[in-house]
């Protein structure tokens, strides 16, 4: 049986994380339309890979932070 608590500290960072990377990748999509000459393809994939990458780097780095802060880390 899945445990659902509201206050776990999974379930709280991925929504953070998960947030960031949609921001960053809505960011790049609107800097590449506002700014250059871009093809969509290459927007895009741009804004995929921010996704992409921003979920790799943010994933590790938010649920340490946010166990530190709920006190159920080191």
């Amino acid at each position: 049986m899945l445990n659902w608590n509201i206050r776990s500290p999974t379930l709280i960072s991925a929504a953070i994380y998960s947030s960031l990377s949609l921001f960053g990748a809505i960011a790049f999509l609107a800097i590449t339309i506002l700014t250059g000459d871009y093809s969509w393809v290459a927007r895009v994939g741009g804004a995929g890979w921010v996704f992409l990458l921003s979920m790799i780097i943010l994933m590790p780095t938010v649920t340490t932070w946010v166990k530190r802060k709920l006190g159920r880390g080191s």
